[in-house]
């Protein structure tokens, strides 16, 4: 499996944001307010895959007291992590199309705390396909451990 390039990940939330923002513009009076749950969740789910990597790159590294890693499983967090990355950046694209509409409304009430939802739920994705991308990379095998067996 190859790893995950940043500029497909860029490219998404930039594709994704511009179709989210047509989209938001005819029916915006229509939606129902955004909800803040968003950003905590999301937030709890980079630091989980942050842990993840780290204690990960630990184990596979054989560092003292760390037990060692199980390949299937270092496969599966590797396909969490792909998927996190993918999934993140489509919505973080969405809160993105979303936070550029209600900025341009930024005078009225609603749409200004909207904004700041959606700022925060995108600056949320953000730090989950950071997690995404270092747990991704933490589960690669280093090269210098077949030298040494």
């Amino acid at each position: 499996m190859k790893l995950t390039h940043p500029g497909h990940l860029v490219g998404i939330v930039i594709v994704v944001a511009l179709i989210a923002w047509a989209l938001v513009r005819p029916v915006y009076a229509d939606l129902p307010l955004m909800p803040w749950t968003a950003i905590p969740t999301v937030l709890l789910l980079a630091i989980g895959e942050g842990y993840s990597a780290w204690t990960t790159k630990a184990r596979i590294a054989r560092k003292p007291g760390t037990k060692p890693v199980e390949p299937l499983a270092v496969a599966r967090l590797a396909a969490l992590a792909k998927a996190s990355a993918y999934v993140g950046a489509a919505f973080a694209g969405l809160f993105a199309g979303f936070a550029l509409y209600t900025v341009q409304i930024f005078d009225r009430e609603t749409p200004r705390s909207e904004f700041f939802i959606a700022a925060g739920s995108f600056l949320a994705c953000v730090a989950l396909i950071c997690a995404a991308l270092y747990l991704e990379r933490a589960c690669r095998i280093p090269k210098d451990s077949e030298e040494q067996d």
